[in-house]
């Protein structure tokens, strides 16, 4: 191993499997605590901390004799193959105490970033300067283009790996199995590293340890898996909900409950459901037929309720994991019909595609909070311009009573494009419940009705002084393609 090439071969296949390490850790944190921007920020600043910390230790190595540095080298890769192999068991058994010790989100999740995945990190981050120093002495007239080759496939290392894991790895072999595929590399490597140091022994000691190392991801692989589906997109997670008198299912993407839905599709089992299904039907009363475009599908149930009703309405569905639709086909009663489905980012459907609609309805989440991209004065503009006349747009909204800054803020920003902008929300509100639901409609005209009543539920518009209220006793922030700090906004929980 004592040859530059086979150093630069070694130390890109690190580099490659750590940053492998990296995009599948929050792929699954997602699961328990999410998929938001403080998700990726800790896991990110974790993984960096343990590159930081291992560099530290393996410069320290780096000083010995060629052959036991070689031998700390092996140790330290067959170390990193037994902690991302068990950074599942580590994962399954931290995070339901982690996060109930810990009442804030954001400190759950860096917390269990840590707890998890820092010390594969830390092991990975050792063989670097190690192999540096090899490298710059076996080529003693050219350390400088030595140490350069060593620098560069460091960082195509990890481009490659960030590629391959977003592409392919967790694609075909999800989480978990990319996972026993990276400690399997790291030990190869370990293995090859001794038997470089050592010769045969040293081969046949990391042999045995690696043995340990892959029964351990091996247990890995047969470990239930939290997600029914893992998709490109999400961990989707069926379950039933045995608890009513009613046989129902919930659909979870990620940590939150995207929607519920029974066999009988008139039946709305949540509010903001019955919301979205009721509000665009009395404003579109009268019409012998109307378009509807929906940002995001989840278990389908308002077009799958649209259509039991006989409402008279041509349906297009953009949800951009096909998982997902998929999942309402197989688990949620949903039958598409004559409805056009889009696998596609809703804003990129209604850039590229002038087609109007009567309504445009937004019920798209990553995490607790709307996208980005789905929030702004520009998206906003964009929705309008594809509205016919006399359309009208509906949002769903989740925020913290004691804040509503969130709430605040998008009726503020949705007022810079529709000159009515209305608040809904169910007045039944369990006053325990610290988020509540809230739908948005924004049009030409006010709607024509303060309350609309069915077998689903009730629900009533939040008179306009009240809303006007609201935001004048905040301080709005108009959400625009340049800053949309939305995740900040839902998580500052402190008094305001």
């Amino acid at each position: 191993m004592h040859r530059l090439w086979v150093l630069v071969a070694v130390q890109a296949a690190i580099s490659a499997a750590s940053l492998v390490v990296e995009i599948v850790a929050g792929r699954m944190l997602a699961p328990y605590v999410g998929m938001s921007l403080y998700t990726w920020t800790s896991v990110i600043a974790v993984v960096l901390a343990g590159f930081s910390a291992g560099h530290w230790v393996g410069g320290r190595l780096a000083e010995r004799p060629p052959a036991a540095a070689l031998r700390a080298n092996g140790w330290a890769l067959l170390a990193a193959a037994a902690a991302t192999a068990g950074a599942v068991f580590a994962l399954r058994g931290t995070a339901g105490p982690v996060i109930a010790a810990l009442p804030d989100p954001v400190a759950a999740i860096v917390v269990l970033s840590a707890l998890v995945f820092f010390l594969p990190s830390f092991f990975a981050g050792v063989p670097a300067p190690i192999l540096s120093m090899i490298a710059v002495a076996s080529a003693p007239a050219r350390k400088g283009r030595a140490l350069g080759a060593m620098f560069a496939a460091g960082a195509w290392g990890a481009i490659l790996g960030t590629l391959a894991a977003g592409f392919v790895f967790i694609s075909w072999l999800g989480s978990v199995g990319t996972l026993a595929t990276v400690a399997a590399v790291y030990a190869a490597l370990g293995i090859a590293s001794l038997a470089s140091a050592g010769g045969f022994k040293g081969a046949g000691q990391g042999a045995l340890a690696a043995m340990v190392v892959l029964a351990l991801a091996a247990g890995g692989l047969t470990r239930p898996d939290p997600c029914t589906v893992e998709s490109d997109y999400f961990c989707i997670r069926v379950i039933a909900d045995d608890s009513g008198p009613e046989v129902a299912r919930l659909m979870v993407l990620d940590h939150l409950v995207h929607g519920i839905a029974s066999p009988d599709p008139a039946r709305l089992l949540t509010a903001h459901a019955m919301m979205l299904s009721a509000l665009p039907a009395m404003r579109m009363q009268g019409r012998p037929d109307w378009s509807a475009f929906l940002i995001g599908g989840g278990t389908y149930s308002v077009p799958r309720a649209w259509h039991a009703a006989g409402t008279p309405v041509r349906v297009t569905v953009a949800e951009l994991d096909p998982a997902v639709t998929e999942a309402a086909r197989r688990w949620f009663w949903y039958e598409p019909g004559q409805d056009r489905i889009l696998n596609a980012d809703a804003r990129q459907v209604l850039a590229g595609d002038p087609a109007r609609y009567d309504v445009i309805l937004g019920d798209a989440f990553g995490d607790i909070a709307v996208p980005q991209h789905l929030i702004t004065r520009e998206f906003f503009a964009l929705v309008h311009d594809r509205l016919n006349p006399g359309g009208v747009y509906l949002m769903n909204v989740i925020d913290h009573m004691d804040r509503l800054q969130v709430l605040a803020s998008v009726v503020a920003t949705a007022r810079q494009v529709w000159p009515s902008v209305e608040v809904w929300t169910d007045p039944a509100h369990d006053p325990a419940e610290t988020r509540r639901v809230f739908i948005l409609v924004a049009g030409e005209t006010p709607s024509g009705r303060t309350r609309i009543t069915n077998a689903s539920g009730d629900a009533i518009r939040i008179a306009a002084p009240s809303v006007q209220a609201l935001v004048e006793g905040r301080d709005p922030v108009i959400f625009t393609d340049d800053y949309a700090p939305i995740d900040r906004l839902l998580g500052d929980r402190g008094e305001g």
